[in-house]
């Protein structure tokens, strides 16, 4: 299977060339921020001590690496830039945790429950001023801060807008649309992949033109990991997702499949309209059998599998070294095992 092909091979290969100097950059940070890093990264446990944790699958990192080989450059130019990608990564990690009060990740507390608000917010600070940090020592120059500078300012918006959703009504005419939320998507999730991209691009010295492609296709994929991560958020098996059973529903977040199910005109609908919208708070279970019998499942895997396919077309660009570009189209691949 091409997908698993990708993540023991080349998703492997970019961590190995990644995490040393990850943990480099991560450990010039003060002590006590950087033993709260090391657990983000799931390399130690709550004491600081060695845990062997595999610090997550590194798709943002790969995603650099990756394409500053297929713009036809050695992958070791894209490390910085990696770095940065998953610095800031983990940094939005952190502070959306804590927004989102969510006390479980990867199957273990999150930072803020660990260690405290806080320090966790420290954390926070501190993985995103490593991130300028490590970029700055890099050589990509005004291009690549402009970049990230542009990226971090998505990203916030991105949140901003997720946020200000919760306190939006499930229907009516100040109900979150689905151009809203692609548009809160492509911000908080689709803006750092497709840094991630374009940054290899850029370290990769390729030309403006290329840089802009790369970036559409980081994008998009940002797009798909944001839909992908909707649908784990409702029907995810929690031993994978490391988060409770139906963890959206009990929050009550407005993601994409709750979003389009209310969209359809049939029964189902009406019936999660008034389950959603009722004064006591609703039986998960019930709130994800009537998105699945409304189509909210559906049309977010759909969805997901429309922007892999945009993906996929960028990376027929004749320009792109064949091989790394077969590899990003297996990382594709390996995203829509996922939506299964």
């Amino acid at each position: 299977m091409k997908s698993g092909t990708f993540h023991l091979d080349a998703l492997a290969r970019c961590k190995r060339l990644v995490e040393p100097a990850l943990r480099e950059s991560v450990s010039r940070l003060h002590p006590l921020v950087e033993k709260m890093a090391a657990y983000a990264f799931g390399w130690c446990d709550v004491d600081g001590d060695p845990c062997g944790g595999d610090g997550g699958k590194g798709l943002r990192p790969a995603l650099a690496v990756l394409s500053a080989e297929a713009v036809g450059a050695d992958g070791e130019h894209a490390v910085a830039g990696a770095v940065t990608v998953e610095l800031v990564h983990a940094f939005s990690i952190v502070h959306d945790d804590i927004m989102d009060g969510d006390e479980r990740r990867r199957d273990r507390l999150t930072v803020w429950k660990a260690y405290g608000l806080g320090p966790a917010v420290l954390a926070g600070d501190a993985l995103l001023a490593q991130a300028i940090d490590t970029l700055g020592r890099a050589s990509g120059g005004p291009a690549a801060t402009r970049l990230i500078s542009g990226t971090l300012v998505d990203v916030v918006r991105g949140q901003a807008d997720d946020l200000a959703f919760e306190s939006r009504p499930w229907t009516g005419a100040h109900a979150v649309t689905l151009q809203e939320y692609t548009s809160m998507a492509a911000r908080k999730t689709g803006a750092l992949t497709g840094c991630a991209s374009a940054l290899g691009a850029v370290l990769g010295a390729a030309p403006g033109p290329l840089i802009g492609a790369m970036g559409e296709m980081g994008r998009q994929l940002g797009l798909a990991l944001q839909a992908v991560d909707d649908l784990l958020g409702i029907w995810g098996d929690p031993s994978v997702t490391g988060k409770p059973v139906h963890s959206d529903v009990r929050r009550q977040k407005k993601t994409l499949p709750l979003i389009a199910a209310l969209l359809a005109d049939t029964t189902a609908a009406r019936e999660l309209a008034a389950l959603l919208e009722a004064p006591q708070p609703p039986d998960p279970h019930l709130v994800a059998a009537l998105a699945e019998e409304a189509g909210g499942r559906s049309f977010a895997r759909n969805a997901a599998r429309r922007h892999l396919d945009r993906a996929r077309a960028t990376l027929r660009d004749p320009r792109l070294d064949p091989v790394a570009a077969d590899e990003l189209r297996d990382l594709t691949d390996f995203l829509a095992e996922r939506t299964r």
